[in-house]
This record gives structure tokens, C-alpha cells and sequence, in this order.
């Protein structure tokens, strides 16, 4: 069976499921049994995928039979292959655990029965784009991610939610409009959207045009990246959606916007003429996210401005430039997707098991809920670019090919670098001391349900003479089963799992990095790909 050919189902499965899902609105058991079915079809796919690129193979398909640079192509590479197959991945997990959310509150149909059909059509438009060879399919690809997304955001139709989204769609369409401003005048200059094309006839503008349309595009895909000073919007918008919601967004969304940058720079703008400017607004985008990820009191938003920090790390490589810059960033695109998944997934588990996600409210949750410990630990840890996990391993890649051939805006942002990482440390281990490592009564607003629980357990414990011990943990165990579903509990788990495999695995999965990255820098097997005839 050749995968390769089977690739559209990676966005066709999605969209009729989406359908499926729908007609079985009123029956909520059978959209989830649709939803997952669909999704692991589609990983199974996709995994073919990534086996039949890893050598190095290239593959365009032309729907309808139309030849590019007239008809819709779409391109399975090394590059596109790895952000379907991690995509997907992230998605069951969250799908898992919000599947187990719904059946641990009983949930009935309502505006619930619209989360599966929505979920679906936002992994179609993801999928979309990673796998569009013309701009203009990546643009729709950017819209039906965006439709989707607005419905999941504003799930439960709460005035918060509802203002979130509002701002979420008013920036998204900002951006959509930019983006096709620049298709418009691109296809003006050139008379083709297609990229492999593209490739070709750019170089043949004058410097001055060029530089305006390499800059739109930077621009709409700046916003959807969220690096700063497009990021403001991001922080507002995510925390405020359900936590699976948050989860999938932190993971997914943004990255669509870099695996845009990343084609586009390597492909179509290969000279680095704006490498300067990105250094500089890599640097601002992770000094100011720390820095605003330090100020927050909330868990949640506290992980939205991280996000937005290491999305820095993501366009330092791309204006660093060179294979081994760009293999480091796609594999620190992976490794990000993944640990920003789950302690998104790890913050709605302790907003379940405490009643908030405030770090001053909370405290003793080591003691009460070990499980939970260690699934914010790991991630935790690994975001803090700790050795050997592959938060450093990606960031020491990248500081090691910007460090071969550095000027003094270079080293700049390799300082810059360095004092992100230590302060994302800062911010962890503040959370990490003061949610499960302080007693409950000695928060600065302690929470009424985890003092009462560290109480019982207490109580348990005094009254147990020799079997204290083993009573006060049965207790903690008995009270973290009732809150904690064992479905929230491994779906956050097997991302953690996922993760340490990016540790594990790292030699293999560099070298294949290393092996896309060399792809997309010589742009011929694209565009050789694409247009055989070239």
C-alpha cells in the first residue's frame, strides 16, 4: 500500500467525520466512538506517511488530474509528514480526555454535541495546511481551522467566552485578510499562487516588490504565529475556552502559523534579507512573554504566555538559517506541541482536582495527589529546557547553529535565549513551590476544597495509630479517584510518555530533522515534486 497516494485522506477522514459526527448529534456516545475511530484512522495513515518519507522521498498529488501549476497540489514531505503525524497524535490525546471529562460529568446533548463535528473540521483545516503546495489552499486551510475554532472557543456561549472569541475572530480575520491581500498581489506579480512555481519566479522581481510580499506574508502569518508584537491577543483568548479546547489550541494553532514561516522562508524567500528584523523580534518574543508569563498569579494564563515566549525560540532558528538551525526548529516545533499540550491538559486537571487554578489559592497538592505531581513535573521540567529532556536538546541545537557563525545581534539573541530558559525555570519551579509543595492553609488565599481535603487526610492520619500512614494516602488516593477520571488521568499521561520518546528517541528522530531540513534548504526536491516538468 503506498501512503503516499492515500495522503488527502488526512483531510477527507477529518471532514467526513465531521459529517457523521453531525447526523449523530443526539446521540452523543456514537460522535465519540466516530471521533475517535476517525482519528486513529487517521494517525494509522499518517504514520505510513512519515515511514514512506524517511528516507527522504517527496510526493505531490494533483486532485482532479490538473497538472501545477493550474490544479490544487498537495505535498507530502519529510516536513509535512512529522506535523501531520504529531498533530494527530496531540488531538486523540486531547480527544481522550475530554471524552473522559464528558462521561465523568454526565453530559447531555447540547452544545456539547457541536465539540466533535468542530473538533474534526479543525483538524481537517490543520491538516490542510501542512499539506497545501499553493498558497491559496493554505489560506483555505487557514480558514476552516479558524471556523472551527471560533465554535470551540465560545463553547457554553459565557459572556467571557464569547468576548474571547470576539477578539480571537477579529485578530484571525485581520490576518486573513492580509494574508490574501498578499495571494492577490503575489498572483499579479507572477501569475501563479503555486508555490513550487513560486520558487521559481520570484527571484525574478525586482527586490522592492519582493520585499513587500515577503513581508505580508511574514505579517498574516506573524499573527497566527503569535510572536510579538502580534501576540497580545493570545494570552486573553486561550485560557478562558475548556480545557481540552485550550489544549489543542496551545499545541496545534500556532504552530501552523511557523510550519507557514519555516515553508515559505526556506522555499520562496531563501536569501535572508529579513533575517536581522526576525533575530529582533525573536528576542523581543521570548524576553516579553517571559517576562508576562512571570507576572501572572493564574496557571493558565501563566502557560499562555510561555507559549508565546518559545514561539521565539522557533523563529530564531528560521533567521538563523542553515540545516542544522532548521532541523533543531522543527524538532523543537514537536517537542513544543507536545509539552505545551500537556500542561495545558495538566492545568485543567488541577483546576478539576482543586477548584482553581490560581497559584496563591492552592497548596499540598504532592501530598494529596501524587499522579497529578508527577504529570506536571515531567512536562514542567522539560519546558524549563532541563537536561536531558528534549526541551534542551531542541534549544541547545538551536544555540549551538546560531554560535557557529555569529555576529553581534546573534550572540545578542543567544543571550536572550539562554535568559528565557532560565527564567521559564523561574516561572516553574515558582509553581511547582507553591501549588504542591506549600500546605493548603499557608496560601495567601487558600482554597476552601483542598484545606477541607488536607484536613480529612490529617484527621485520618491522627486517628490511624500505626496504620496512619497507609490510611492517609488510601484517602488522598480515594479523594484524587473521585475528582481525577482515570481517562483525564492517561490520555495526560500518554503525551508526558510522548514526550520523554522525543528524549529517548532524539538520535533518530534529529538525524530525520536533519534530513528535512536539507530538503527544504535545497527546495529542489519541492519543486521538483510539484513540477516534474521544471
Amino acid at each position: 500500500m503506498n501512503f503516499l497516494e492515500l495522503s488527502p485522506l488526512a483531510v477527507l477522514l477529518p471532514i467526513f467525520g465531521a459529517g457523521a459526527a453531525f447526523l449523530a448529534r443526539r446521540r452523543l456516545r456514537t460522535q465519540r466512538l466516530i471521533t475517535i475511530g476517525i482519528l486513529c484512522l487517521t494517525m494509522v495513515l499518517e504514520v505510513g506517511m512519515v515511514a514512506a518519507v524517511w528516507g527522504g522521498e517527496s510526493y505531490a498529488i494533483h486532485i482532479g488530474g490538473w497538472d501545477a501549476p493550474f490544479g490544487i497540489a498537495l505535498m507530502v514531505d519529510g516536513f509535512s509528514a512529522f506535523m501531520l503525524l504529531i498533530s494527530t497524535v496531540v488531538s486523540l490525546a486531547v480527544l481522550l480526555y475530554a471524552t473522559s471529562q464528558g462521561l465523568a460529568d454526565g453530559d447531555e446533548p447540547g452544545p456539547v454535541s457541536v465539540f466533535h463535528p468542530a473538533y474534526l473540521i479543525l483538524l481537517a483545516g490543520v491538516s490542510n495546511a501542512f499539506l497545501a503546495a499553493d498558497l491559496f489552499n493554505l489560506y483555505v486551510g487557514f480558514e476552516i481551522l479558524l471556523t472551527a475554532s471560533y465554535v470551540l472557543l465560545t463553547l457554553g456561549g459565557t459572556a467571557e467566552r464569547i468576548r474571547a472569541g470576539t477578539t480571537y475572530v477579529v485578530v484571525s480575520v485581520v490576518s486573513s485578510v492580509i494574508f490574501l491581500m498578499a495571494i492577490a498581489m503575489i498572483y499579479a506579480a507572477t501569475g501563479t499562487v503555486n508555490m513550487a512555481d513560486l520558487a521559481v519566479k520570484l527571484p525574478e522581481l525586482e527586490q522592492g516588490p519582493q520585499l513587500i510580499l515577503h513581508v505580508l506574508l511574514l505579517i498574516a502569518f506573524g499573527i497566527k504565529a503569535a510572536v510579538f508584537p502580534l501576540s497580545l491577543w493570545l494570552p486573553d483568548s486561550y485560557p478562558t475556552a475548556p480545557a481540552p479546547v485550550t489544549a489543542v489550541f496551545a499545541g496545534l494553532l500556532t504552530k501552523v502559523g511557523v510550519y507557514a514561516i519555516v515553508r515559505t522562508e526556506t522555499l520562496l524567500f531563501p536569501g535572508g534579507t529579513v533575517n536581522a528584523a526576525l533575530l529582533v523580534v525573536a528576542t523581543l518574543t521570548m524576553v516579553i512573554g517571559i517576562l508576562g508569563a512571570l507576572a501572572q498569579t493564574d496557571f493558565k494564563r501563566m502557560l499562555s504566555f510561555t507559549l508565546t515566549s518559545h514561539i521565539g525560540y522557533l523563529i530564531f532558528g528560521v533567521a538563523v538559517g542553515g540545516p542544522l538551525a532548521i532541523a533543531a526548529t522543527i524538532y523543537y516545533v514537536g517537542h513544543h506541541i507536545i509539552v505545551q499540550t500537556s500542561l495545558f491538559m495538566v492545568a485543567g486537571l488541577i483546576e478539576r482536582r482543586a477548584g482553581s487554578a490560581n497559584v496563591t489559592k492552592l497548596g499540598s497538592l504532592a501530598k494529596l495527589s501524587p499522579a497529578l505531581t508527577i504529570l506536571f513535573f515531567i512536562p514542567a521540567i522539560n519546558l524549563g529546557g532541563i537536561p536531558p529532556f528534549s526541551g534542551f536538546l531542541g534549544k541547545f541545537g538551536l544555540l549551538h547553529a546560531a554560535a557557529a557563525d555569529a555576529d553581534a545581534l546573534t550572540w545578542a539573541v543567544i543571550g536572550a535565549g539562554l535568559l528565557t530558559s532560565l527564567l521559564t525555570l523561574l516561572a516553574i519551579i515558582r509553581v511547582w513551590a507553591r501549588m504542591f509543595w506549600r500546605r493548603a492553609a499557608d496560601a495567601e488565599v487558600p482554597s476552601a476544597q483542598l484545606v477541607a481535603e488536607s484536613t480529612r487526610v490529617l484527621e485520618q492520619t491522627a486517628v490511624g495509630g500505626a496504620q496512619a500512614p497507609y490510611l492517609g494516602r488510601k484517602l488522598a488516593r480515594e479523594l484524587e479517584a473521585e475528582s481525577l477520571p482515570w481517562g483525564m488521568r492517561y490520555a495526560t499521561g500518554s503525551l508526558v510518555v510522548a514526550g520523554i520518546a522525543l528524549t529517548v528517541f532524539a538520535g533518530p528522530i534529529f538525524a530525520f530533522c536533519q534530513r528535512v531540513a536539507a530538503e527544504l534548504i535545497a527546495r529542489e526536491p519541492f519543486i521538483n515534486a510539484v513540477l516534474p516538468f521544471s
